[in-house]
C-alpha cells in the first residue's frame, strides 16, 4: 500500500468533468485506488463516489493505492491532479 497527500488546485474542485477524468485514469490500473477526505473515503474508480466526497479547490486529499501496480497508479493519479485535471 502506498499513500500520498495532494491538494486539489483546479478552481472548480472535483465536479463532473474532473471526476470523470480521475476515474478514467484510475480504471487503467489493476490496483485499488481510493482517497480520504475528511471523514469520507471515496473509490477513485467510481464517479458517484468521487462526486459524493464534495472536494473543492484547495482541499487536501490522501490518495491510497493498493495492488500489483500501486506505485504506477499513485504516480499517474498524482500527476493528473497536480496538472489541474484537464482545467
Amino acid at each position: 500500500m502506498v499513500k500520498q497527500k495532494v491538494t486539489i488546485e483546479n478552481p472548480t474542485g472535483l465536479h463532473l468533468r474532473p471526476a470523470g477524468l480521475l476515474c478514467k485514469e484510475a480504471l487503467r490500473f489493476q490496483s485499488s485506488i481510493k482517497f480520504e477526505y475528511g471523514n469520507t473515503t471515496a473509490n477513485a474508480k467510481s464517479v458517484l463516489s468521487v462526486l459524493g466526497a464534495c472536494v473543492k479547490c484547495g482541499d487536501e486529499i490522501e490518495l491510497i493505492c493498493e495492488g500489483a501496480d500501486e506505485k504506477e497508479a499513485l504516480e499517474a493519479i498524482t500527476e493528473l491532479i497536480n496538472g489541474g485535471l484537464g482545467e
